[in-house]
């Protein structure tokens, strides 16, 4: 569905990624591994039109997908959940959820199956965004991006700062997300669980892939390596 080629991406004069290859097929689950400033959330922001990148570089279906604006890729079939979850404080639960819904694209996903995954968000809909937990509002990142029908899911550390027990809770939404045949990314720092919910781990280090593969063949000793360069 996407393939990545020669990714190279910038912060004004400053060069974050060099280089990428990456690919994704249809129904996969795919993580992306790295320490903090490895590049991993500049590349998702590269899928999404959030940072600029050359056209070719990126294409979608066989389509080119870089420097496309991030509302047009939406409405293409790629959806976020961004780091920090970047809810609207000013929103309910509901209005935040409603907000994921603007591209109209058709698909299982309505108010109804987001409350059907995540209950307690029915009963907190009319509940300002900011008065929920760290994993409540986590949720509603997720609803929001769902709202949408993607046929793409990327989530962006979605276990960053929440408890151990909360993060469980999320990754077992996955399954009921991926049922359908839907196609997800997965930035983690946790390397057990990107093997654990993942078919193929790519590690990003300074701007680089340093290893990319199936996750039941890699070895913890050489996902170590390419995550710390050691």
């Amino acid at each position: 569905m996407i393939n990545v080629t020669g990714l190279n991406a910038f912060y004004g004069d400053a060069q974050v990624l060099f280089d990428v290859n990456f690919s994704l097929s249809e129904g996969e689950v795919v993580g992306i591994l790295g320490a903090n400033g490895a590049g991993k959330s500049t590349f998702m922001k590269s899928l999404t039109g959030l940072v600029k990148v050359a056209p070719e570089s990126i294409t979608l279906r066989g389509n080119a997908l870089g420097g496309i604006a991030p509302g047009d890729i939406v409405k293409q079939g790629i959806a976020m959940v961004p780091e920090g979850r970047r809810l609207f404080a000013s929103m309910t639960v509901e209005e935040n959820l409603l907000m994921g819904a603007f591209a109209k694209r058709k698909g299982k996903w309505n108010l109804a199956e987001i409350y059907r995954l995540f209950p307690i968000l029915q009963e907190k809909r009319n509940n300002p965004s900011t008065s929920l937990s760290g994993g409540q509002q986590q949720q509603v990142a997720i609803g929001r991006a769902l709202m949408s029908n993607p046929d793409i899911l990327l989530c962006d550390e979605i276990s960053l700062g929440l408890a151990p027990i909360v993060i469980r809770e999320i990754y077992d939404a996955l399954p009921s997300i991926i049922a359908d045949g839907m196609t997800v990314v997965v930035v983690e720092q946790d390397v057990m669980l990107a093997r654990e919910c993942a078919q193929r781990l790519y590690c990003f280090q300074e701007g680089r892939v340093a290893l990319e593969g199936r996750s039941d063949t890699l070895t913890r000793d050489q996902i170590t390596e390419a995550y710390f360069g050691i």
